[in-house]
């Protein structure tokens, strides 16, 4: 069976998933919905000349030729482009957040509930190759009981993206929510529990006061420290600074038990790097009863990491996408797994802006 699918949004992401759809085996792409004509040119130059392209993400609906929607448009469209994707029944991968606020996430957690349209809600960071490891190694005990989880993120300010829509609050959902959703999903894996307390602090120190939209000015976080309290007692902190260019590694995440401690290591995406390459990942295990560390190097077919900008995890996340679709089955990462990376996300917002603590419960975060 080919899975066809119908792209809605192509613009940087949109662009990524459909370089490695094309990867896919048994997978064609067959329509492009994107508002904005560069967008559309630089995706045309991306597939066949026989995939048919349009403005309104509504005529994707009307077509027979479409086993499957992507949806990789900006943040603030997701809720309304679900209400009408849960409603059509096909499968959907949809790019992370799945939502950007709480009065979203309500609309959508009802209407998708009782129904069958299995949404797939596209967390790289779970495919990256040492990730992977890592949540494999905590699942067959290799660390022992996790007691600590840490994940750190140094990188580059975000990018410049169509309309500016993720230099704003409003209209990302935050930084904690666009950007971080990623790690309080990973979080959520790694500790087997969710979270009952969060406490953040961060600010906007430099990046983008200097830019100004229709006369407003930025107003997204670039750096931030929450920390975590878990129903089992595992505590777990998040480190993000994006303007922290440079390191080898971009992202470090880590679990440390009472047997070892399991590190999963990342670079940044090859092309901003001078001499436009990829560094390597790593997967290190520092064992407490041998006091030794083992490293090993993560390798990614070279194939694979020019796609996109996520160490190969997009390619790995649309197998299991397009194995769903052909053989049916549940979602790896749930819709309701979305949401309460994106409830996690809002909570650590609200603690910066409230300078205080934010309990998890029933009015905050989904049952």
């Amino acid at each position: 069976m080919t899975v066809k699918y119908a792209i809605i949004g192509s613009g940087m992401m949109g662009q990524e998933h459909i370089r490695n759809i094309g990867l896919v085996e048994g997978a064609r792409i067959t329509a492009v919905a994107e508002p904005d004509a560069a967008m559309r040119a630089a995706a045309a130059a991306l597939v066949p000349g026989d995939v048919a392209f349009c403005e309104d993400y509504r005529e994707l609906l009307k077509r027979a030729d479409a086993d499957a929607f992507v949806v990789a448009s900006p943040n603030h469209t997701h809720a309304e482009i679900l209400d009408r994707l849960i409603e059509d029944g096909r499968p959907v991968l949809v790019e992370k957040p799945v939502v950007k606020d709480r009065e979203e996430a309500r609309r959508i957690a009802d209407k998708a509930a009782g129904r069958d349209a299995p949404i797939w809600v596209a967390m790289e960071y779970r495919y990256m190759p040492g990730v992977t490891r890592l949540l494999a190694d905590l699942k067959a005990g290799r660390a022992g009981r996790v007691h600590m989880v840490s994940i750190t993120e140094r990188r580059f300010p975000f990018l410049p993206k169509v309309g500016n829509w993720n230099r704003f609050n409003a209209s990302s959902g935050g930084t904690l929510v666009e950007k971080c959703c990623h790690f309080f999903d990973l979080m959520r894996l790694m500790t087997g529990a969710e979270p009952a307390r969060i406490h953040a602090i961060g600010g906007q120190a430099i990046n983008h006061l200097d830019e100004s939209y229709d006369g407003r000015v930025p107003d997204v976080l670039d750096h931030s420290f929450v920390t975590i309290e878990f129903s089992n007692g595992v505590a777990a902190m998040l480190e993000l600074c994006m303007f922290a260019e440079g390191s080898h590694f971009q992202e470090r995440v880590s679990a440390i038990g009472a047997e070892a401690l399991l590190e999963a290591r990342v670079p940044g995406p090859g092309r901003f790097e001078p001499d436009g390459q990829c560094k390597h990942a790593e997967y290190a295990i520092a064992d407490r009863a041998s006091r030794r560390e083992t490293v090993e190097v993560m390798e990614v077919d070279p194939e694979i990491l020019a796609r996109g900008d996520h160490h190969g995890s997009t390619y790995y996340q649309h197998l299991g996408f397009n194995r769903m679709v052909r053989e049916g089955g549940a979602p790896e990462v749930s819709l309701e797994d979305g949401l309460k990376a994106v409830a996690m996300g809002l909570a650590a917002q609200r603690s910066i802006a409230e300078r205080q603590p934010v309990d998890l419960d029933a009015t905050n975060y989904p049952a």
